[in-house]
């Protein structure tokens, strides 16, 4: 009995050894990316693809684009996945990312509810819409948070000479989803990316009232953390993930995306 006892205990110390050994093969790439890629169902599709081929875990923190910045810059992630060129730039010059590349686009739209109280479905620009909303001080529900769609938003009103404030105006500091929730509850107005709005179609009552202007262009490009600056980073890793959302495999993902029929975003690598 001792005999069989001592058997079975080095088969399990046998089999955790294996474990281990499987579990320690498995390579680490850390992301930080903007909460549409999240929200929107996309990385749930793409990223295990690449796990798959690369034997690669990929660990994702989804916030806003200023965030996810921000921690690339700090050496906290391997590889960024954002959408807020002007900012990217800025950090791709202070020698904090490097091999930036274009991966996918879409664009904002402004969605409400569909009695529409500033009447922006008739506006010819975002410039008219925006004035119509502050106008009529109907609400207006603002991310608040330094993502990519909030810099947009600031951008967008700067443009149109308004400075927003008072009660109308709410800044909420949380993600595309939260704030569609809320602008939903509220009846109100929100900027959001055209991926995440689809994805939350038939989650909310809310409508599509402006899109098409040129100044709602989003595109989204990914970067891998400068290893001169954090040693540490997994460049190796982070490079195998840029070529892949780039490669004909990961764009033919990208395209082939869809909620409810429609299509999320659309591939930009050359």
């Amino acid at each position: 009995m001792k005999k069989i006892v001592k058997i079975l205990w080095w088969l399990s110390v046998g089999a955790l050894m294996m474990f281990a050994s499987s579990s320690s093969a498995l390579d680490i790439l850390r992301m930080s990316t903007t909460t549409s890629t999240e929200n929107s169902g996309l990385l749930a599709v793409l990223n295990p693809v690449f796990e798959n081929q690369y034997n690669v875990k990929l660990e994702v923190i989804a916030v806003g684009t200023g965030r996810a910045l921000a921690m690339g810059a700090q050496g906290d992630v391997d590889v960024v996945f954002v959408h807020a060129p002007v900012a990217e730039l800025k950090y791709v010059k202070a020698g904090d990312f490097i091999d930036r590349s274009a991966v996918m686009h879409n664009d904002f739209v402004i969605v409400g509810p569909t009695s529409d109280p500033a009447n922006i479905a008739a506006s010819k620009t975002i410039e008219e819409a925006l004035q119509s909303i502050a106008q009529v001080e109907a609400t207006f529900i603002s991310r608040g948070d330094d993502s990519g769609t909030h810099k947009k938003e600031k951008q967008l009103w700067r443009k149109a000479g308004v400075t927003p404030s008072g009660d109308w105006y709410v800044d909420v500091g949380q993600g595309m989803g939260a704030v569609l929730n809320i602008a939903n509850e509220k009846l109100a107005y929100a900027l959001t990316d055209r991926g995440t709005q689809i994805a939350f179609a038939d989650k909310t009552s809310l409508k599509v009232l402006f899109e098409g202007d040129v100044g709602l262009f989003n595109p989204y490009h990914v970067m891998a953390v400068n290893p001169s600056k954090h040693p540490g980073s997994r460049y190796d890793l982070a490079m195998k993930y840029i070529r892949f959302v780039t490669s004909k495999k990961g764009q033919e993902i990208i395209a082939g995306f869809r909620k409810g029929g429609q299509q999320l975003f659309y591939p930009d690598a050359e």
